[in-house]
């Protein structure tokens, strides 16, 4: 099984195709790389495929901020929307440009 180029980038805001929240990706994983346990808490009928790129997303929905971690296939761009309101961004990011977040010099990725 080969890793295929991921379609979004570090910077980039997205929402879930599935469920109501969205965010801005902070990195990115080739292939699935989380717990088996995360993997196998996620229903059949909706788990993704292993083979894809994950995201690791400052997420917010209308309740909370918190961090995501989800499939290719379950992202959708969502820029047009703004930006996001997770108060970590400016631990990352010097800012969202109209399109997408740019990432500070030097950055490495949230713990």
């Amino acid at each position: 099984m080969q890793a295929r180029d991921a379609k979004f980038s570090i910077g980039d805001v997205v929402r879930h195709r599935m469920f109501p929240f969205r965010g801005v990706i902070f990195d990115v994983d080739p292939e699935f790389a989380n717990s088996e346990d995360w993997y196998q808490a996620i229903p059949d009928a909706i788990r993704p495929r292993r083979d894809q790129p994950f995201y690791h997303l400052l997420a917010e929905n209308e309740e909370s901020h918190y961090v995501a971690y989800v499939s290719e296939q379950n992202l959708l761009p969502d820029a047009h929307n703004g930006a996001v309101r997770h108060p970590r961004t400016i631990e990352l990011f010097e800012g969202f440009d109209g399109s997408r977040y740019v990432l500070k010099a030097g950055s490495a990725p949230l713990n």
